[in-house]
């Protein structure tokens, strides 16, 4: 066990956020804290940190281990480089480096003696800097900041220069290059696109070490915890599984105590008719048994009606009137940014009822794109049809519908005066704004709140084709499963950008995949997207692929012209037959130079212990840097090595 939280409480203003919580971590596991905002959980690892004290319990960490921890808006700051950034992780290999050359030129002109003395410590320092991953730090260093989303070219970047999001992710790249025996990670995600957050998911499942992770990220979680701790009413419930298995395991606790609640409820009123009854004879006996039948009721712990959080708020969105059957169509559409050009060419269209994502890294113009169709961008070439009876509703991540200076009252009462005061409280209402919320002015509320107050409008909009940009941002999961929910009933049209997997896998029916300044069309949810992509890699020749860029009209059906079933299916069987016998291939040819290297390393060994090498200064230096150099390549023949056999 690395760590143990035990019978935490902690309170403010005398409103207790956690109430005797207690869980474990095992070496090596993975966990996640769920609960909807504000149920505690950053407090929760606040404490576990030490950032803030407990009013009562307590957290210990197991001897001699460390602890790395990634608060949700941490950031670095100074003149250094993304690339010195993430190298200071490594001073104490840069020390033993500098270290190791100065004793090379000792060497040099070192006596008998002191030789002995240099080359003892010179052995040691070599075993150290191998046991640090010396030889592959710089590749590590460099994987990471890939991984993250950093192109090379941004590697020389001053860090004073990036965003917020791009600071937290050198922030995380440096905590991920520290290696901590524990890793606790408060919403990692936000600021990672689709591809950094798959290479992330795969680094912790690899991860020599446990890790705690706080995400609003379903599908993240799905793939890493093997743990799920839920902050449910200030209580900690600890559940074995992934999310999904958390999911299941929550909705048949609540049933449980449902039907739990509900059978005392029918034998409370029975026994209470019972005594009624009883009562009604008017006799001595029969008194006495109803006054010992009310005892008896007295002293049942009368269990709480389960409340379901989803049931406070509510959102249906509903066409006013149906659109025409052609919703969108885009053709030939491009935008730059001065030098910088985003897309060239795009061309697609929209059916009445579909619900289509676009997906990308961040910065290929999936934002941009929605823009234009809401004509708050000008497109520098192509041309944007909507059909008949089209009526837009849009969300903007960015909240620009919204007027800071307003209160949410004013917000909803100016966009729609024909709606009652009373109408405008319920409404507000069921997106748990009650009281005197609704005279609070845009600009206070947080993210999460603006984005339940843009859902509001959006359900008052009645509008036939829904354009989202990131909806999901700032919702905790129970928002998120309601917004799900009703796009999923939605009859109308919705195009929509987002980075959370499992809600493009339960929404969309079309996956846009914006790529190298181009769409790709595919036909199916998140996880149909990555079979197919995983396919695409197999392939030896593009040309067979059956998901071409979009330059050509989907049909009315959603269907576009590719090859057979069968013939794709010979095809793909074919391919992979062939990636088999590459990947073997290429693992045979690895284990034999590893086992080549390795020996070499052994005879190196033993020549630098021979009493004719080991007064020869020239040649000790000449034989380190061999090993050396066979060290940096078996590093990397090792990471591959791994990588194929994962692969089987």
């Amino acid at each position: 066990m690395i760590l143990s939280v035990s019978n935490i409480h902690k309170s403010f203003n005398e409103v207790p956020i956690l109430k005797n919580v207690s869980f474990h971590i095992e070496d090596n596991e993975k966990a996640a804290i769920v609960g909807i905002n504000g149920a505690g959980k950053t407090t929760l690892l606040r404490i576990i940190m030490g950032e803030l004290p407990a009013d009562e319990g307590l957290v210990t960490l197991a001897k001699d281990k460390t602890i790395g921890y990634l608060s949700q808006h941490e950031a670095v700051s100074g003149e250094n480089t993304i690339y010195q950034e993430l190298l200071s992780v490594k001073q104490d290999i840069l020390d033993m480096e500098q270290q190791m050359h100065t004793i090379e030129l000792q060497m040099k002109t070192a006596s008998e003696e002191l030789l002995s003395k240099l080359m003892d410590r010179y052995a040691t320092l070599t075993h150290a800097y191998e046991a640090a991953n010396g030889y592959a730090y710089k590749s590590e260093l460099v994987g990471v900041l890939k991984g993250l989303g950093f192109a090379e070219k941004e590697f020389s970047k001053s860090v004073s220069t990036l965003s917020g999001g791009q600071k937290t992710r050198v922030a995380l790249g440096k905590l991920l290059l520290l290696k901590p025996n524990l890793i606790i990670l408060d919403e990692p995600t936000n600021h990672l696109d689709l591809q950094s957050i798959a290479w992330l998911e795969t680094y912790l499942l690899n991860y020599k070490g446990a890790v705690i992770i706080v995400s609003h990220d379903r599908y993240f979680l799905d793939r890493i915890a093997g743990k799920v701790i839920e902050l449910d009413n200030a209580n900690a419930t600890v559940f074995s599984g992934n999310y999904s298995a958390y999911a299941a395991g929550k909705e048949m606790l609540r049933t449980a105590a449902y039907n739990a609640y509900m059978k005392q409820q029918q034998e409370i009123r029975h026994q209470e008719a019972v005594i009624e009854k009883l009562k009604s004879f008017n006799r001595e006996k029969s008194i006495k048994r109803a006054e010992s039948r009310e005892k008896m009721l007295q002293k049942i712990e009368v269990l709480e009606k389960p409340v379901e959080i989803r049931a406070d708020m509510h959102l249906t969105l509903e066409p006013k009137f149906p659109s025409g059957n052609d919703v969108l169509q885009v053709e030939e559409l491009s935008k730059a940014f001065g030098s910088l050009s985003l897309f060239d060419g795009l061309s697609f269209e929209l059916k009445k009822g579909e619900h289509v994502a676009i997906i990308g890294d961040n910065g290929t113009g999936k934002t941009t794109i929605l823009k234009i169709i809401n004509e708050l961008l000008p497109p520098d070439r192509g041309t944007i049809r909507l059909g008949t009876n089209v009526a837009i509703g849009y969300y903007d991540q960015e909240h620009h519908v919204l007027h800071p200076e307003k209160t949410l009252f004013q917000e909803i009462s100016d966009d729609y005066p024909t709606l009652t005061n009373t109408e405008i409280r319920n409404t507000l209402a069921a997106f748990l704004f009650t009281g005197e919320d609704v005279f609070k002015t845009i600009k206070t509320l947080s993210g999460g709140e603006r984005g339940r107050l843009s859902l509001a409008k959006l359900m008052l909009s009645e509008a036939n084709f829904l354009i989202l940009d990131e909806p999901t941002n700032h919702l905790d999961i129970m928002s998120k499963e309601i917004l799900e929910d009703a796009l999923c009933a939605y009859t109308g049209t919705v195009l929509y950008v987002s980075h959370d997997r499992y809600f493009i896998n339960r929404t969309a029916h079309r996956i846009l995949d914006l790529n190298r300044k181009t769409l790709t069309n595919y036909l199916g949810n998140y996880d149909y997207y990555l079979e197919k992509k995983e396919e695409q890699l197999l392939k030896i020749d593009a040309a067979l692929t059956s998901f071409q860029p979009i330059k050509s009209t989907v049909t009315e059906s959603g269907t576009t012209d590719a090859p057979s079933v069968s013939k794709l299916d010979w095809k793909a069987k074919k391919e992979q037959q062939a990636a088999q016998r590459k990947r073997e291939n290429d693992l045979k040819k690895c284990e034999e130079r590893i086992e080549a290297l390795e020996t070499r390393n052994e005879e190196i060994d033993t020549l630098m212990a021979s009493p004719e090498v080991c007064t020869d200064v020239a040649k000790l230096q000449e034989l380190n840097r061999e090993k050396e150099g066979n060290e940096g390549e078996l590093a990397k023949l090792y990471e591959k090595w791994e990588e194929l056999s994962l692969e089987e």
